[in-house]
């Protein structure tokens, strides 16, 4: 007598749309909460003079920046860093498509490039100071001086990526220059176009800071230098918590761009995981 043994798998069922909105928010906001947790023990087990307890912290951030201040030093950092961030980005893709574009400017120009991008950008801000003496142009232009490479850098690399088969399929269509850059150059290199902005939002959110450090009077950055110089330690603390809010909510603005621009690439991902 032969036994015929059969295995019935039962599909797991998908989470729901508010499961995975509470998965997601659980794990965002689970770690924080728990360094606050043993900070906020920490402070009060032993305190400390130069690392508050968190409650006091939020409570100098309300004093400090729900008011006058935030209209005078912080909406200013943020015209000043969204400025400086369009311009790094539409300069950084530009330049970079006529650069990958061509091949001898892109080998005629590259140990040039590599020699300003080796250069530490907080070190050109006396030099700009020069130029332009102290006033929201060399602010802005020192975040785009420091901010613009990734962006610039990528889009050569991308660009210098692009499948050669497509681009001999392109010619053979005979499409124009301006429908070849459209409509297969700029989507091939996008994934490594929007990996650069990244980078570039985290490196304009620190050049912001180190500009507003030198000679200024105004911004964000001269707020937190006040503060410290003044032994206000709390109040210090809260320029920093505002700082990494502002973060926050550049990576959230940047993750629903990239999700809109690169829908496609996504998609292609998914399907190939499946």
């Amino acid at each position: 007598m032969t036994l015929y043994t059969s295995t019935v798998v039962t599909p797991r069922r998908r989470p729901g749309v508010w499961a995975k909105v509470g998965q997601s928010t659980v794990y965002a906001i689970g770690l924080p909460l728990l360094l606050l947790v043993i900070w906020g023990v920490w402070s009060s087990a032993s305190p400390q003079i130069f690392l508050p307890n968190p409650v006091v912290i939020v409570q100098a951030f309300v004093k400090t920046w729900v008011g006058p201040a935030f209209v005078v030093d912080v909406l200013p950092s943020l015209g000043r860093l969204a400025l400086a961030i369009v311009l790094a980005v539409v300069l950084g893709v530009a330049a970079g498509m006529v650069i990958g574009l061509t091949r001898w400017l892109r080998e005629m120009l590259e140990p040039t490039l590599e020699f300003f991008r080796a250069i530490p950008p907080p070190t050109l801000i006396p030099v700009f100071i020069l130029l332009m003496g102290i006033s929201d142009t060399m602010k802005v232009s020192v975040i785009v001086a420091g901010a613009i490479w990734p962006v610039l850098l990528n889009t050569i690399e991308g660009v210098r990526a692009t499948d050669a088969i497509m681009t001999e399929t392109a010619r053979s269509f005979a499409l124009t220059r301006t429908e070849h850059i459209r409509y297969l150059v700029l989507p091939a290199a996008s994934p490594r176009i929007m990996a650069g902005v990244r980078q570039t939002l985290s490196i304009a959110l620190i050049m912001m800071v180190i500009s507003e450090m030198f000679n200024t009077s105004s911004g964000l950055g001269y707020r937190i230098v006040y503060f410290q110089r003044n032994y206000l330690i709390a109040e210090m603390w809260s320029g920093i918590l505002l700082l990494g809010l502002v973060g926050v909510l550049l990576a959230v603005i940047f993750g629903f761009a990239e999700r809109r621009v690169l829908r496609w690439y996504h998609g292609i991902k998914e399907v190939e995981s499946a």
